[in-house]
């Protein structure tokens, strides 16, 4: 179990245990040199004594992984990982890993568009293509979960986590993985009450309804989640849990973010399955974003003692808090992805009961023995090794010299990753099976009225001033 506290890494290190804020104008407005890196000492003071007296109680030096965090990526990879290069090379580090908190926008090709819920005229290639493609390698290992702003039919390829690209790992719908010794829990999506309790019943192409409900939280990647029993270090999220305000200063948070006060006040800012999952799995810590700010909290489980701490982050924009380096605790090495065993003994259990229409599923009548279940898997892992299978295109990248895009739809390719997953796990492959027929996504109403979708562009980034007339939520 990692139980390191968050070490300040840039600048006034003689202070102690702190944040810092990192990341350069990549694209300058106000500011005159593009290059500069940049920490809000406003916010680390404010946050000090609330940190200070509970963290110093884990001050003991160890091998430490350095960790970059990174809230909402909507697309921007090369701006991301230049920025990282830029920390790296300016104060002599190396990062060991990146991990996104949502929002990652893995569109391959221009029809991987047509599954983005996203405007039209917001929707852009952006740069993940060329880490798809090969043209670029991402420099350093990265992983991610889904928010509520993807290229759906794609991550739909690897619901059970895969390489989306090149040393770019997809967590899956729900999923845990081990980089070196650091366990790595993370729920993909949005919680939505209308939808939750539904089956996986979306497939690509999506019409307008289903484009918006594929992200939606389903009960049944919760339920999996909330039989772990091995210690959770990091648990990513893309919406924050309900109530973690409680446990930070939303006081401050409201003073730039007027907009969440109601929320706050009633209880009803969050995710209701991600608070179950914080107060059931107790991370060492947990990220999010989608809010588009940074806030940290700091949550102490009474019964057993033990302390999350939690840390949401902006997307990536100048001037804006995308990304924190944080050092954690950890074995030498190697830092490579690989299987966790628990998480493929439930999967292995509960894939029977995979929901996979309009209806809800039915939990109650599987029985989990995971001791015999952990002893199967751990077999089938010794023969096999526990490194995913290698990465492999399904669908042709974008080519930027074409003007027309001469990518059609052929429906969502069984991924070999997929089916080397289910494999190993002898289990059937069921993403593409049929919906019933009395199940049809066309029963569903057309116009979601409940929703918790943050649009790409809020209020505090439209420049040419017109109102933002999107719900929050969808």
């Amino acid at each position: 179990m990692v139980a390191a506290p968050l070490k300040l890494l840039l600048g006034l290190e003689n202070e102690g245990f702190s944040f810092v804020d990192v990341g350069h104008s990549y694209q300058p407005k106000a500011r005159k040199n593009s290059k500069t890196l940049y920490c809000d000492s406003l916010y680390r003071f404010c946050f000090w004594d609330f940190w200070t007296p509970l963290l110093n109680q884990y001050c003991v030096q160890f091998k430490r992984m350095k960790i970059a965090v990174e809230g909402c990526m909507h697309g921007d990879l090369d701006k991301v990982y230049d920025t990282i290069k830029y920390i790296e090379n300016t104060r002599n580090i190396k990062i060991d890993l990146l991990l996104c908190c949502g929002d990652f926008q893995a569109v391959r090709n221009e029809k991987d568009m047509d599954s983005l819920n996203v405007p039209p005229k917001y929707r852009e290639m952006k740069s993940f293509w060329k880490y798809y493609s090969g043209q670029e390698v991402a420099p350093v290992p990265t992983i991610f979960i889904g928010g509520n702003h993807e290229a759906s039919n794609y991550l739909w390829e690897l619901y059970y986590g895969g390489w989306a690209a090149p040393n770019i790992y997809f967590l899956g719908f729900a999923g845990v993985v081990k980089f070196g010794n650091i366990r790595i829990g993370g729920l993909s999506g949005i919680y939505n009450a209308r939808n939750y309790c539904l089956g996986h019943h979306e497939r690509p192409p999506y019409n307008d309804n289903t484009i918006r409900s594929v992200y939606h939280v389903r009960e049944y990647d919760v339920h999996k989640l909330m039989h772990l029993e091995d210690p959770i270090d990091i648990f990513l999220s893309h919406d924050w849990p309900l109530g973690i305000t409680d446990f930070g200063n939303w006081q401050q948070l409201v003073r730039y973010k007027k907009h969440f006060k109601d929320e706050i006040q009633q209880g009803t800012l969050g995710s209701k399955p991600a608070a179950q999952l914080l107060e059931k799995l107790k991370p060492s810590y947990w990220f999010s974003a989608h809010l588009h700010c940074k806030f940290t909290a700091l949550v102490e489980h009474e019964e057993s003692g033990r302390v999350t701490k939690f840390l949401a982050l902006d997307k990536c924009l100048p001037g804006r808090k995308f990304l924190q380096i944080v050092d954690i605790e950890s074995d030498p090495g190697p830092y490579e992805v690989q299987y966790d065993e628990e998480w493929l003994a439930i999967t292995r259990k509960l894939n029977c009961v995979f929901p996979l229409t309009l209806r809800r599923g039915d939990f109650g009548r599987t029985q989990l023995d995971m001791q015999d279940c952990r002893q199967w898997v751990k077999s089938r892992m010794e023969d096999r090794g526990a490194k995913p299978c290698e990465f492999s295109q399904t669908a042709p990248p974008h080519k930027p010299s074409d003007s027309v895009s001469n990518t059609t739809f052929s429906g969502s390719p069984r991924n070999p990753q997929t089916v080397s997953f289910l494999e190993l796990l002898d289990l059937p492959y069921v993403l593409d099976n049929a919906l019933d027929s009395r199940d049809t996504p066309a029963s569903l109403p057309q116009k979601d009225d409940y929703s918790e979708d943050i649009p790409i562009e809020d209020e505090d980034d439209l420049e040419d001033g017109e109102p933002n007339n999107e719900n929050r939520s969808s």
